[in-house]
């Protein structure tokens, strides 16, 4: 059951008759998290819906947590492609973001003050390697302070149906604690199924738990000092919203929905 505050903090918008979320946070720039219906449309497609003369910029994601400029994406785009990363900063105006995802979490982010953006695809191997403070580092180094920050979290396969193996879960898991401090892999797993609202979740396979990718995240993020009111995530899962969303865990496809900010 979706709470209150997320009702009001996430809504349904339209364009060109289909829907797309946007979140309150991040009121103050264009941006969406677009649903599969609008596949399979470019984000140089969809950056028009935030504006006709908007700058697209996007990369060949692939699981790190590189995290680029427009200019660095310029600077290294080639005939064969994109550069590899998995996160965009952007401080100019119609300078649009875009990250792609099926499972995977798109993270969009705005700074109150400076009006610096980012867009962030955090899957499993990207969140534990901490991608999303280390687009907030970039940030930093533009000036953002971290109370500044307003972060969404879009929609992504939840830990209710996320079934992963122990190790997996232990390598993102680790991305929480100090390496000196870790003795076994249940010494990671097994604090954090205590906490509340649990990032790890028992599974009846042997060997196997659920894992909410989101909630390490926020965990990350809580670790650097951002409060819980400045992030929020979206009461959506992409393997249980067919209608809605992709999810290449549901049908082993590899479509996927973009997400993206612009200034």
């Amino acid at each position: 059951m979706m709470s209150d505050r997320l009702t009001q903090t996430w809504q349904w918008q339209s364009a060109e008759g289909l829907p797309y979320l946007t979140c309150s946070l991040l009121q103050a720039w264009p941006h969406g998290f677009f649903t599969q219906p609008f596949y399979p449309k470019t984000p140089e497609d969809l950056s028009k819906i935030f504006h006709p003369q908007a700058d697209s910029y996007r990369v060949k994601q692939v699981h790190g947590n590189r995290v680029l400029s427009p200019g660095e994406i310029i600077e290294e785009t080639t005939e064969e492609g994109f550069p590899p990363a998995d996160g965009i900063i952007a401080n100019l105006e119609k300078q649009a973001i875009w990250v792609a995802s099926a499972d995977c979490t798109p993270v969009l982010i705005g700074d109150e003050v400076t009006g610096n953006i980012a867009a962030i695809h955090a899957g499993w191997r990207g969140t534990a390697k901490r991608i999303v403070p280390e687009a907030i580092a970039r940030l930093q180094a533009w000036g953002s302070a971290l109370e500044n920050l307003r972060i969404a979290m879009g929609p992504a396969i939840s830990g209710d149906v996320y079934q992963v193996s122990k190790e997996v879960a232990g390598e993102v898991g680790e991305s929480l604690f100090e390496k000196e401090k870790i003795d076994s892999l249940e010494g990671i797993l097994k604090p954090l199924e205590k906490i509340s609202n649990p990032p790890i979740l028992s599974d009846p396979e042997p060997g196997k738990v659920r894992l909410d990718v989101r909630r390490i995240n926020q965990l990350q993020l809580e670790q650097l000092g951002i409060k819980a009111e400045q992030i929020s995530i979206a009461p959506y899962c992409t393997y249980q919203s067919p209608s809605h969303f992709f999810s290449y865990r549901r049908t082993q496809e590899k479509k996927v929905q973009w997400s993206g900010i612009m200034i």
